[in-house]
């Protein structure tokens, strides 16, 4: 059976392009994150306007045009899979604009959605600017691109990484959360994982849960599910002979990621 927090891809034709994933606020109980994965075929086209969202569009495999009033920017994305583990580009627009992604070659495209709090220039966030970190040890190891973390101002409200865990490995771990908006010391962000695995059979196991238990699902994810993280610690392991990738979208009532580990595994993180 699977949890209500997992989502299946959609895979439904909406006019040029095909919808593979939408969780949006209207039937997610999320309250701040949407997201939309679209499959383009060369030539053909997708446009909306948003409304009270900014949206980050990530060239997630292929290459597109994608264009807003008189922005236009040709011809971005740099990979066929994003198991090339390299940055791609990206495109910040706020919230009332039009935009319209247009493939130049067979493309997916993730559409990352939170609230637009104040107007912001519409802008290319290029593959040479995201930033890539390696984190934790031993079989905590993952590698992180920083697409729009809470150190760039460019959006109002929505933070977006790709991360990539190896086989035999867990990331989001030790587990943590961020779901009290307790600042400094922690902050409330609803999330979304949108997960890819090579080979592409393969699954991962992910466990959402909060302190007292009152959610505590274990799922085994496959090949382009959504897992939606509305509060609690959300772990992610990697069975053995298999990579993990996911995309993260965050959102909140403050653009700052500040998260409580699990005090029970926080030891894992004084390891010599």
């Amino acid at each position: 059976m699977v949890s209500h927090l997992q989502r299946k891809p959609l895979n439904e034709q909406r006019g040029e392009a095909k919808i593979i994933q939408e969780v949006m606020k209207k039937d997610s109980g999320l309250a701040y994150v949407g997201f939309r994965l679209i499959g383009l075929e060369p030539g053909a086209a997708y446009e909306e306007t948003l409304a009270g969202d900014e949206c980050c569009i990530v060239a997630l495999t292929g290459r597109i045009t994608v264009t807003e009033g008189e922005h236009v920017f040709a011809d971005i994305g740099t990979r066929e899979s994003v198991f090339e583990r390299k940055p791609t580009d990206s495109v910040f627009v706020s919230g009332g604009k039009t935009i319209r992604v247009e493939a130049a070659t067979a493309a997916q495209v993730a559409l990352c959605y939170s609230p637009s709090l104040h107007p912001l220039p519409t802008k290319l966030i290029a593959a040479r600017d995201v930033g890539s970190e390696q984190r934790g040890k031993y079989q905590n190891r993952r590698m992180v691109h920083n697409i729009l973390p809470d150190s760039d101002p460019s959006a109002s409200s929505l933070l977006v990484v790709e991360v990539y865990t190896e086989s035999g490995n867990f990331s989001s771990y030790p587990p943590h959360k961020h779901d009290r908006d307790n600042l400094p010391d922690e902050s409330f962000l609803e999330e979304t994982y949108y997960h890819e695995l090579d080979p592409q059979q393969g699954f991962v196991f992910q466990r959402v849960y909060t302190d007292d238990r009152s959610l505590d699902e274990t799922m085994a994810v496959e090949h382009g599910d959504v897992v939606i993280v509305p509060a609690g610690y959300h772990p992610v392991g990697v069975p053995d002979g298999y990579a993990s990738y996911y995309l993260n979208v965050m959102a909140g009532p403050t653009r700052v990621w500040k998260f409580h580990n699990d005090p029970d595994h926080a030891w894992i993180l004084d390891r010599d």
